[in-house]
């Protein structure tokens, strides 16, 4: 089966409203899912362990009789760390590192205003929040990545209580997945999935502690849960499938790009890569390549179908253009295949994630250059960021005021309240002057 991706033009006169209509996903709007996912939160939060477990038993084929028997001691990770053969150990500690670095610069303080007004301190304060969940994949889809990602920027923030769950259908798990938990820190690994593990961490059962804040990725039960449970904890975001758009001036070797848009069509099928020039044979050249690569990798299924279903290939009359296309789509990952990238990077403004260059492929990102690959899909990133220590932290407001700095703003606070008809509030600043 060829490869066949959506090719247009931006100039046709209708390009935007296709875009849209090639671009949209919704994961979270499928009402039998709903009306499941809502009855399996409730079981949880009435019947605790016992729901869980039997959950676990049904769902994930897991034998356990007991919900102790899915919580893995501090021992278990070391060993699956001390397991690992050198190779993936010293990877693993090099993206550890390099990831907790660029999170340490994202660290932020308290802080106190000058004071410009004798008798009145303004400031804030900064502080961690206490019990953060993570929700990683299990099973075959081994993501130890996604475990460094998500639990590094807490440990950073300085959360005491960093709480894992990861299923094990059939009683399979991965030792890396287990080692990437270690080496990020995170203070306890339980091997539940699904929306009864959202759902745990959420609300709390005998042996789950209630969170703060439930980040990671997972299927569509877990970000239909992760959406219920909205409210009653934080969460990092809904995320739909992951996307790339690469913007490419030739020269450039076509394979190179084939390959990046495959990094993300084998994700899965509903993983979107969009590739964008002004150069129609070079296009071509890409095309090219693509079906002639593909054969050969583990993920060629997968890729086809992605590729075939929502792989859009758009062909622009300048770079002015692309921008405009660019900051419509807001990408998830973006890379800038051009000699300057630092001149094209202020005309930017929306993306997750930006790669700089013809040698920066997005695949550093996922794994080891250091910021955080959770990244904004589906046009989120023209209002949201990439997970970050910031997503981990609260800010409180701090107002002092002495008696001399109370007369000098309790009657500004007095008119303003009154002017409101609230007399409660404009007597209880009159009192203080």
């Amino acid at each position: 089966m060829s490869l066949d991706p959506t090719r247009f033009k931006a100039s046709d006169s209708n390009f935007f409203e296709r875009l849209v209509t090639l671009t949209d996903w919704e994961l979270v709007s499928d009402v039998d899912r709903q009306a499941r996912v809502s009855e399996i939160i409730s079981d949880v939060r009435k019947r605790g362990d016992q729901a869980v477990l039997e959950l676990t038993q049904k769902l994930d084929r897991n034998p356990a009789t007991e919900i102790s028997q899915l919580i893995l001691s501090a021992d278990e990770l070391e060993h699956s760390y001390d397991a690992l053969s050198n190779d993936v150990r010293g990877a693993l500690e090099v993206a550890c590192n390099r990831i907790w670095a660029f999170h340490e610069a994202q660290r932020e303080s308290s802080w106190r205003l000058p004071e410009k007004d004798p008798g009145i301190t303004l400031g804030q304060e900064v502080r961690p929040m206490q019990r953060v969940g993570l929700y990683v994949p299990g099973g075959k889809a081994a993501y130890p990545s996604s475990v460094l990602m998500n639990a590094i920027p807490a440990k950073v923030a300085g959360v005491p209580l960093v709480q894992m769950v990861v299923p094990a259908p059939g009683g399979e798990l991965s030792s890396v997945v287990l080692a990437a938990a270690y080496l990020a820190k995170v203070d306890r690994v339980i091997t539940i999935g699904g929306a009864q593990a959202v759902a745990a961490l959420a609300y709390g059962t005998e042996s789950v502690t209630g969170v703060d804040k439930i980040v990671g990725p997972g299927n569509a039960w877990v970000a239909t849960a992760k959406k219920q449970v909205f409210g009653k904890v934080g969460i990092d975001m809904i995320a739909g499938p992951s996307e790339v758009l690469i913007y490419v001036e030739p020269p450039m070797n076509p394979d190179w790009v084939a390959m990046d848009l495959f990094s993300q069509a084998e994700h899965d099928e509903e993983a979107q890569s969009i590739l964008i020039s002004s150069d129609a044979d070079y296009l071509d050249l890409v095309i090219q390549a693509m079906n002639r690569l593909v054969p050969a990798l583990e993920r060629s299924e997968i890729i086809t179908k992605s590729i075939n279903h929502r792989c859009l290939v758009i062909e622009v009359v300048d770079r002015s253009e692309a921008v405009d296309v660019i900051n419509r789509i807001a990408p998830e990952h973006l890379e800038l295949c051009v000699d300057d990238p630092e001149l094209m990077l202020p005309m930017i403004q929306n993306a997750g994630a930006i790669f700089m260059g013809r040698f920066t492929p997005e695949a550093l990102g996922d794994y080891c250059a250091g910021p955080n690959h959770v990244l904004p899909t589906s046009g989120a990133a023209r209002f949201a960021s990439p997970l970050g220590v910031y997503d981990f932290i609260k800010r409180s407001s701090v107002i002092q005021c002495t008696a001399e700095g109370a007369k000098k703003i309790a009657r500004v606070a007095s008119t303003l309240a009154r002017s409101e008809g609230l007399t409660a509030h404009a007597k209880s600043a009159e009192y203080r002057f």
